[in-house]
């Protein structure tokens, strides 16, 4: 076994990663108050964000589940790794050169020393060289073929990564022998299956697809068959769920579509390889694919995460929202066909939640033509007349079902109520199912009470959830809180138990604190943390345990003794976070995140521009905020930390004063009773000063 990978090494990377850089490639982050970003949590469904990550200080904190911590704890979270495994995924990306204890090995070895998603992540990229080498041979004409035939050029396949797997049993396993990958990674990145004589290519015989994050990492592959004695039967195969592959968590083309998606609000999901690609050349470039399964509710945070819109703050926006020099509203554009299946995948997307369904759109072409034929027959402008003529997912199904019956009769009017009845009561938002009886009651002709009524029954017995979009959630007890079933181990999910834990806390009512004494505590505590330069340090150390009356705050000063203290000017922003939070340890590392996010009453940076993703340093090299040393203070931010300083020492002294005057009524007249007497004129006197201070800070 390898041994621990050395400190330094550590904040090297520690310093060198980006955490904007990191996050943003998984969640929308917008501006929210000076030096902080805000979007939804991608480790539980929230519909309004409460994630938060301060980049200046390499700390995140989601106040919807109490999950937090630095960038490595981001990753481990995010990638469902451990600490080394995080650091070593960095390292790779920021091209950081490990080294270990008792041991002078890379990760990037080829005996296996480095993580294992590395090198699954490594062999998958080697695989897709090798496909895309094959894809000229003379063996892989029937794939230029294929992929001719549905007018795509050289330069259209080489931009989305085709490739050739060709025939034969172990042309890829051979060459990422060659390459130094072991027949366990190769297994286990799913690129070949166990046979008795050995392994053997999973992929044979087709043209390939591969199937990459957000990042453009390659985590997996679609194949398509090419030949009649294909030994597997299914038109279409691909990676089986890896380490780095799971068919509910991934996208094709979202590597592609990312930054449009974000830019556009938009996103338009198609059925397959080829009709992702028909749509970006056309002119569509937010299209992206599920791949091998139907789209659901873990494909649907993804997006939910990259088109949400919180620019009303605590409102949850509802519905196809006007986007800023878009000719087209947010939406999300399924092309089903128009056939029954088609019809049966739209009744499948009933099962999403309602404000992603608000959003919803169903585009069908004439003939039930998908898109990639739809380009073939007629253009690249039909393609584009189809996202802009999408119809409501809702009015799709529902009109799908009336268009079944003639309703000139009685009996057909019926019929149709009957049939539209559990599907409007599937919309689980109760202003949208109204408005949607309405709808159909008058298009069928029947009164809109009895329709009503039908739609009711529908609901009871169906166990639809009654929701209002735009009802107001509380902070801790969401609608969304994750809900344990008997039986269950809520400790399996950290998510879960954080939530629990909150909820815990939340809910009670034996311990409630919002007072001025706690609120001075908490805005030091978190001005302390965020900007440690701000705090004078003559001050802070007349400052002792007795100072505050918080729990909470007892032990957070404890720690801040235990990291060492005030930071040196020069400490990097990352190191100083780390030391803390390492003092502090897990009792105290949420709050120490907690603050570190927490918006402060100031103005913004001296420029006054606030919140900006992190800029290219002076070799136009992206540098992560935590290698900067810890940034000078602003004369506001001095003067408020000044300010609560001086309240800290003020209530100190007002303590003291009360301590002395009890011990003084409980002393007989003498010497003593005449020292605690002057003791206590001392204080008074410091503590006019300090008023005046905080007067003259307040004013100045």
């Amino acid at each position: 076994m390898v041994g621990m990978i050395k400190k330094e090494d550590v904040e090297k990377v520690r310093a060198a990663a980006d955490l904007y850089d990191i996050v943003s490639a998984t969640v929308t982050l917008k501006p929210s108050g000076t030096g902080t970003f805000v979007g939804l949590c991608p480790f539980h469904d929230e519909k309004t964000g409460s994630f938060n990550v301060r980049p200046s200080l390499g700390v995140w904190h989601c106040f919807g589940c109490g999950l937090g911590g630095d960038v490595f704890k981001f990753v481990e979270q995010a990638e469902n790794i451990d600490f080394r495994e995080a650091v070593e995924l960095l390292a790779d990306k920021y091209h950081i050169e490990l080294h270990y204890e008792n041991s002078g090995k890379t990760p990037g070895q080829p005996d296996g020393t480095g993580s294992k998603r590395t090198r699954l992540l490594e062999a998958c990229e080697e695989a897709q060289r090798f496909f895309v080498s094959q894809i000229l041979t003379k063996e892989a004409l029937p794939a230029r073929k294929l992929l001719g035939g549905r007018n795509f050029s050289q330069a259209d396949c080489e931009r989305f990564g085709c490739g050739y797997a060709p025939q034969g049993w172990d042309n890829l396993v051979r060459h990422l022998a060659s390459k130094g990958f072991t027949q366990k990674e190769i297994l286990d990145a799913g690129l070949a299956r166990q046979g008795q004589r050995g392994i053997y290519d999973y992929f044979r015989g087709r043209v390939t697809w591969p199937i990459r994050d957000s990042t453009g990492r390659t985590l997996g592959f679609g194949a398509r068959k090419l030949y009649e004695d294909d030994q597997i039967a299914a038109k279409y195969i691909n990676t089986p769920d890896t380490q780095l592959y799971r068919k509910t968590q991934v996208l094709y083309g979202i590597d592609l579509a990312k930054s449009a998606i974000v830019k556009k609000r938009q996103v338009v999901i198609v059925e397959g390889y080829t009709d992702v690609m028909a749509m970006h050349l056309a002119g569509i470039d937010t299209a992206i694919a599920t791949c091998g399964t139907a789209f659901g509710a873990e494909h649907a945070k993804i997006v939910r995460r990259l088109i949400a819109d919180d620019s009303l703050g605590a409102v949850q926006l509802v519905g196809p929202l006007k986007v800023k020099d878009q000719p087209l509203s947010s939406r999300i554009v399924f092309t089903f066909d128009g056939d029954a299946a088609g019809q049966k995948a739209a009744l499948h997307a009933f099962g999403l939640d309602s404000a992603f369904l608000s959003q919803t759109f169903v585009a069908v072409a004439d003939d039930n033509l998908d898109p990639c034929d739809l380009r073939i027959e007629r253009g690249n402008e039909a393609v584009r007349s189809l996202i802009a003529g999408a119809k409501p997912l809702y009015d799709f199904v529902i009109d799908a079902a009336i268009n079944r019956f003639d309703l000139t009769y009685t009996p057909g009017q019926v019929g149709a109520m009957k049939a539209v009845a559990p599907l409007v009561a599937q919309i689980r938002d109760r202003s949208l199912w109204d408005a949607y009886a309405r709808k159909a009651a008058g298009r069928i002709g029947v009164d809109l009470e009895v329709m009503r009524r039908e739609v009711m029954s529908a609901r009871r017995q169906l166990h639809v959830r009654d929701e209002d979009a735009y009802a107001s959630r509380r902070r801790f007890a969401r609608e969304d809180e994750p809900r344990i079933e008997p039986g269950t181990n809520p400790y399996a999910n950290p998510a879960v138990r954080k939530a629990l834990e909150r909820r815990d806390a939340a809910e009670q009512a034996y311990f409630k604190i919002d007072d001025a004494v706690f609120i001075a505590e908490q805005q030091f505590m978190a001005t302390l943390i965020q900007v440690p330069r701000a705090i004078d340090r003559t001050m802070f150390g007349q400052l002792t345990l007795d100072h505050f009356m918080s729990p909470v705050f007892r032990t957070l000063f404890q720690a801040i003794a235990a990291a060492g203290g005030l930071p040196s000017d020069d400490t990097p922003q990352g190191l100083w976070m780390h030391n803390l939070t390492k003092a502090g340890g897990p009792m105290l590392n949420q709050v120490i995140n907690e603050l570190a996010v927490m918006p402060l009453p100031l103005p913004g940076d001296d420029k006054g521009t606030g919140a900006q993703p992190p800029q290219p340093n002076a070799q136009g090299m992206p540098g992560g905020a935590a290698a900067v040393q810890l940034r000078p203070a602003t004369k506001e931010e001095q003067r408020y930390a000044a300010e609560l300083l001086t309240r800290l020492l003020d209530m100190g002294f007002m303590r003291q004063i009360g301590l002395a005057k009890r011990r003084m009524a409980q002393l007989p007249d003498g010497e003593e009773k005449i020292a605690l007497l002057g003791q206590i004129a001392r204080m008074e006197t410091a503590r006019k000063d300090l008023q005046a201070q905080v007067y003259g800070n307040t004013i100045g």
